[in-house]
């Protein structure tokens, strides 16, 4: 990375940020937290169809792209270079000769699909350029891909089937209304499309559509008492069934067969008090890999799916798993693994010689990750009795006494922190000596299907009081420092920063909020039309008078004033979730008291930051807003 440094040697913004109220940060900080910049990850992508090699995402400038892998440990050769982040790839599946891609513009998420062409390495544009669209799925025989656009209404995802090799080809399959469809898989025989129709994280549903003609039928019952959710699903060999997640009948979401004849659904994970979160099947349709989640950690098993007996598999570290996919073979099974100590890489399991098999190691900065911190999980009671847990990060010993704590709220609301690599933020645990704590209040996933409501509609500040029970928690801690709290959050999280400001501001020293909702109303008002309506469900509708004024009333911004703790927003410009409003009003507001404010924006991101130059000089920003308010 090329840094900016003025006369007086200090980090200037590049041409892209906007940095207001932040002081200037001194050029040695870059050398002093440059190792902690360096971190790579690799994320699986593809499998070639008939050759033993892969597609992979990972980063060597500035953003993510694709790179091709031919051996395990091999070297992972670039094939994408573009400035913004390609988001993922997939491989022509029957022959591999070329794969189509994903990317969007500064963040915008308005993703356009691309050809990549692997003979002469050229690029082909298969959407319109203007809307957002998935990348889709394929059909069996490798001549189709069905995905989703929102090109026609702006807000509605409709299905197009396209041939990759001749773009004209593109055509409408089906009109649809909202924002929540998309296509899970194509019936053995291609004339079939499983559809999933998703309207909260808890109801949705399964169609089958024809694929010349686009009607569809519903084959999950609607108007139930009780609302289930079939997050995944795809057709079983035979093309007479399905395999499926749902949490019907249950607590957690299960991995349940569907016989399409009858509807009756199968238990195959009944004995597992935790949820599926991911599976796959294999191309001969004899193996399912699936994937649980048990209080955060990954759990990878493996199905016979004519017995319906689990079979055994190397045990794995501790850690989680980002993605399972099958090698056309259906015996090498790649997974995305990340943990605590070690940031994302690719593996594969033989199953067939039961024999794990790494194929990436991503460059860690030159720093021994061994001995980095193991999260402790955690709980306390809430207010209502309610157990509330997250994962605990320690400093080393060599920081003694009570140590300052920064919480870290996670995004969604329906998001989960699990233990992860914690990327540049060892450097606040390894260099300063700052605890981190990553809570998972009330209405985070992964701890059944009721945890996850009682933070919706009116109930939304429950979560709030959860982390005043958590400071309550860490004032008893004989080895954190209740004086010296710090929270942060990013999305849902940024809001959550903002209330915890408002509400407990007499208990904190700062708040970091990161492309955070400052008022649910204008949230609603403006967030992109495509996902308007999903998340009136979750938050509640603002055309109601009554949820309206409630909103209004809850909102950080109409509370802004209880803010006299130093503040720090960041946000991207072309962020399609939480509009750039959200942050302007926050900070205009705060402003008005004597509080410190500190803002930064990027004008070519989105929700987050992608690029690693912004992202560098965000962490600078932060390093100085702890040290000053923190640690001072």
């Amino acid at each position: 990375m090329t840094l900016s440094f003025a006369q007086n040697a200090t980090i200037v913004p590049n041409e892209n940020l906007v940095a207001e109220g932040i002081p200037p940060i001194p050029a040695e900080l870059s050398s002093t937290v440059q190792r902690y910049t360096e971190f790579r990850a690799a994320v699986f992508s593809s499998w070639h169809p008939v050759k033993r090699e892969m597609l992979i995402s990972t980063r060597f400038a500035d953003t993510p792209q694709v790179h091709r892998v031919k051996v395990p440990l091999g070297m992972r050769q670039q094939l994408t270079f573009f400035p913004e982040r390609v988001s993922g790839a997939t491989y022509q599946p029957t022959q591999g000769d070329y794969f189509v891609f994903s990317k969007d513009t500064g963040g915008n998420e308005f993703s356009q699909n691309y050809r990549y062409d692997l003979a002469t390495g050229d690029v082909t544009l298969l959407t319109d350029g203007k809307s957002k669209n998935s990348r889709g799925i394929w059909s069996n025989r490798g001549d189709r891909m069905v995905y989703t656009s929102t090109r026609r209404t702006g807000q509605d995802n409709d299905l197009y089937i396209i041939d990759p090799t001749h773009p004209k080809s593109d055509r409408l399959l089906a009109q649809l209304q909202g924002g929540g469809w998309s296509p899970n898989d194509w019936s053995p025989d291609d004339r079939q499309l499983l559809v999933g129709e998703f309207v909260s994280i808890n109801e949705s549903y399964l169609w089958l559509m024809d694929v010349d003609s686009g009607e569809k039928k519903l084959i999950t019952p609607k108007g139930e008492a009780e609302k289930v959710a079939y997050p995944a699903a795809v057709f079983s060999k035979d093309g007479k069934g399905l395999y499926a997640l749902t949490d019907r009948g249950s607590e957690f979401a299960r991995l349940v067969y569907i016989d399409l004849a009858t509807q009756q659904h199968t238990d195959l994970s009944s004995q597992i008090p935790w949820d599926v979160e991911d599976f796959d099947l294999s191309e001969d349709g004899k193996l399912l890999a699936f994937v649980t989640n048990e209080d955060g950690i990954s759990i990878l098993h493996l199905l016979d799916t004519a017995t319906r007996e689990e079979i055994p598999l190397p045990k794995l570290p501790t850690g989680l798993i980002g993605g399972i996919a099958w090698h056309r073979n259906s015996r090498d099974l790649a997974i995305t693994f990340v943990a605590a100590r070690s940031t994302a890489d690719v593996y594969a399991i033989n199953v067939i010689t039961n024999t794990l098999e790494r194929w990436t190691e991503s460059e860690t900065g030159g720093l021994n990750t061994s001995n980095f911190a193991e999260p402790e999980l955690v709980r306390w009671q809430s207010f209502d009795g309610k157990t509330i847990s997250g994962f605990l990060y320690r400093p080393p010993a060599k920081f003694t006494g009570k140590r300052p704590v920064m919480i870290d709220i996670h995004g969604g609301p329906e998001g989960q922190s699990r233990p992860v690599f914690l990327g540049r933020n060892n450097f606040y645990l390894n260099e300063l000596g700052v605890a981190i704590l990553l809570p998972n209040v009330r209405g985070s996933s992964g701890y059944g299907k009721n945890f996850l409501k009682l933070d919706n509609g009116f109930l939304r500040e429950d979560s709030v009081k959860d982390i005043g029970a958590l400071l309550d928690w860490i004032k008893a801690r004989p080895d954190l420092d209740s004086d010296r709290i710090l929270v942060t959050g990013g999305s849902y999280g940024g809001y959550m920063s903002l209330a915890v400001a408002t509400h407990y501001s007499d208990r904190i020293r700062a708040s970091i909020d990161i492309v955070g909702i400052s008022n649910f109303v204008s949230f609603l008002e403006r967030t992109e039309g495509y996902r308007r309506d999903l998340r009136r469900v979750e938050y509640g509708d603002e055309r109601d008078p009554k949820m309206r004024a409630f909103l209004e009333k809850i909102s950080p911004l109409n509370n802004a004033h209880k803010i006299q703790k130093p503040l720090f927003v960041i946000h991207g410009k072309n962020d399609p979730r939480v509009p750039l409003n959200e942050a302007e009003q926050i900070i205009a507001t705060v402003r008005k008291s004597d509080t410190p404010v500190w803002y930064l924006m990027a004008k070519d991101e989105g929700h987050g930051f992608g690029k690693k130059k912004n992202v560098d000089f965000q962490f600078y920003a932060t390093v100085m807003f702890i040290k000053e308010y923190l640690l001072k």
